[in-house]
Parts: C-alpha cells; sequence; structure tokens
C-alpha cells in the first residue's frame, strides 16, 4: 500500500506540474503574440518581445512555442488577436486583487473571472477601485535548487554581499526565507537581477513585471484561507495570467 500511494503521490505531483508548465507556455505564447503584433517580430528592435521572449525561454518555453507565437503576432498564422485585460475586485475582509488576463474573447473571461470572485466571496469593482493601492515593479523570485537556500544565504557574510550586489543591480526591497528569496526592482532593471541570480546558482521560479502592494490588507488565518481559495479558483482559468493582492496575514 505504501509503495502505492507513493506512486500516486508522484503521478499527481507530475500532473501539477505539468498543468503548471502547461500554463506557462500559454501564457508567454500570448505575451509574445501580443508584443510582436505592438511592435513587430524584430527582438532587437522591439524591446518588450525581446524581454518577453527572455522570460519565456528562463521558463524553459520550446523556441517552436516562440516562433509560432510571433509568426501569429505578425499575422503569418491565422487566428483570433489576443489582448490583456485587467480587472479588479474586493476579497475577504476587504483585501485588493487585481487579476491579469490575456484572451482573445472578452467576454467569455470576464464572466468567468465575474463567476469565480462571486463564488468565493469577493466582489467585482469598477476600473480604477484598487489599481490606486497597488505599483508596477520587476519582482525576481529565486530558490537554491535541491538543495534550498540553506549554503547560498547561511553565512552571514554571504548573505550581505549578495545583498550588497543586488543593491548595485538596482535592488530596492530584498527578503528571504528558509525557502525563497524575493528581489523587489524598478520595471526596466529585473532581468539583470535575473540573470545574476541564476549566474550564481539560484533557480529562478518568477521573474518579471507584478502588481506590488502600497498598502496591505491585515487578515487573520481564517480569512486568508479565504483569499487563497479566491486566487486559486481565479488561477484555474486559463486566461488568467496573474493574480495579485493585498491581503497579509496579521501579526
Amino acid at each position: 500500500m505504501s509503495g502505492h500511494s507513493k506512486w500516486a503521490n508522484i503521478r499527481v505531483r507530475k500532473t501539477a506540474q505539468d498543468a503548471r508548465r502547461g500554463k506557462i507556455y500559454t501564457k508567454y505564447a500570448r505575451l509574445i503574440e501580443i508584443s510582436a503584433r505592438e511592435g513587430g517580430g524584430d527582438p532587437t528592435t522591439n524591446n518588450r518581445l525581446r524581454g518577453m521572449i527572455d522570460a519565456a525561454k528562463a521558463e524553459s518555453v520550446p523556441n517552436a512555442n516562440i516562433e509560432r507565437a510571433i509568426k501569429k503576432g505578425t499575422g503569418g498564422l491565422k487566428g483570433e488577436a489576443m489582448q490583456e485585460v485587467v480587472y479588479e475586485a474586493y476579497g475577504p475582509s476587504g483585501s485588493a486583487f487585481i487579476v491579469e488576463c490575456l484572451t482573445d474573447n472578452r467576454n467569455r473571461t470576464l464572466a468567468n473571472v465575474k463567476a469565480a470572485i462571486s463564488r468565493n466571496g469577493g466582489r467585482f469593482a469598477e476600473a480604477g477601485s484598487v489599481t490606486w493601492m497597488f505599483e508596477r515593479r520587476g519582482v525576481v523570485i529565486a530558490g537554491g535548487g535541491d538543495k534550498g537556500l540553506g549554503d547560498k544565504i547561511s553565512d552571514p557574510k554571504k548573505l550581505e554581499e549578495l545583498e550588497l550586489k543586488l543593491i548595485d543591480l538596482g535592488a530596492d526591497d530584498f527578503s528571504t526565507t528558509d525557502d525563497h528569496l524575493q528581489v523587489v526592482t524598478d520595471g526596466a532593471k529585473w532581468s539583470g537581477i535575473r540573470d545574476f541570480l541564476k549566474g550564481q546558482g539560484f533557480t529562478i521560479e518568477s521573474a518579471g513585471l507584478q502588481y506590488v502592494p502600497k498598502q496591505t490588507a491585515p487578515v487573520d488565518g481564517h480569512t486568508m484561507l479565504k483569499v487563497e481559495s479566491l486566487v486559486e479558483a481565479l488561477e484555474e482559468d486559463d486566461d488568467v495570467s496573474e493574480v495579485h493582492t493585498n491581503a497579509v496575514v496579521s501579526e
């Protein structure tokens, strides 16, 4: 029984990883398509496209997917044009949510997002209702690989050297846990920090522009479970690319 259980757990974990990988591929294909449509298919002259290609490659998106997305964006392949849309909402205990979407059907996406918010204790909000609580920043989240962060930041001197180097590269905020390191920077500098951390042996878990809250909404542990349920429900939709909230667990 234990062997069966272990194999079942591995299979479930692999299925979850495959689903996450598939969503990442879809997300970057859509972003690359939009970037190519707006600024052309040459990454040497289209800075946004170059950044999206770099981010996609960092997530191991296949070159064939990237090339197909560029062709679709420049009209070389037919299909409905992708659009970027942003929705706003209030969650449990007045927490604020920003939901970024990439879609070829705004009506479908809006209906799905509204339904997920309503079913999980939230309230859809008008444009501008909560975005003022956030600012657009570059965010890089890294792990330490198979051995965790221990061997990279356990020595206070190593940690101090790392922090000083990150500040030189443009980091405005730097925090660590046992498992992750997070760096917040100007919107134009996140790729340099990502590349530096990769060169230092860190595993990049996510990197790019995010809505970072300027003011947080403290909630208790029970409410945070409701917040997490709302985030998960939104992220299950293929059209949803990012979900941001200002909810934090109160001390």
